[in-house]
């Protein structure tokens, strides 16, 4: 792998082909997108990592959303190519993106996904914290960037407003 950059707009139709490919069909139909619709990705965070010949590998995108007055990012999709997947890219995507999150001051991640995958990276179930139905609370995951992010952080995931 070349390596990671930041995704570009020359990316995005491509990066949504990945998706399509990776993901079931009506994926947009999730809660997860209704908090994206409309609403800018995080700066410095979306990443795509491509090979030497410019080959797309995998993809990972970052929103931002509300709980309450405070704010988290929402990780996620994250997708690898299935003829590169067994790599560790999707390792290298979600660790190097995290600690991108973490230096631009970002303080909690939370995502919607299979706990044994993601635990390996420190996330863990949020009890306190929901997503829009119909999401499996099982699957709400978060992890904080900074000691105790998520203390006392209570409510239902939001969609940012878009003109904050």
């Amino acid at each position: 792998m070349a390596g990671l950059r930041e995704e570009s707009q020359h990316d995005w139709w491509e990066v949504e082909a990945l998706y399509d490919l990776c993901f079931a069909p009506g994926r947009e139909a999730l809660s997860s997108y209704r908090l994206r619709d409309g609403v800018a990705q995080v700066p410095g965070l979306s990443l795509v990592a491509r090979d030497e010949a410019g080959i797309l590998g995998g993809a990972i995108r970052y929103w931002p959303v509300q709980i309450g007055s405070d704010t988290a990012l929402l990780l996620g999709p994250v997708a690898v190519h299935p003829t590169r997947q067994g790599e560790g890219l999707g390792s290298v995507l979600i660790r190097d993106s995290l600690s991108r999150a973490q230096n631009l001051g970002w303080t909690r991640v939370i995502l919607v996904g299979d706990a044994p995958y993601y635990s390996k990276f420190g996330f863990r179930k949020l009890t306190d914290v929901t997503m829009p139905p119909p999401t499996n609370p099982e699957r709400v995951l978060g992890l904080p960037l900074v000691p105790r992010a998520w203390d006392g952080i209570i409510g239902q995931v939001q969609k940012v407003d878009s003109a904050s």
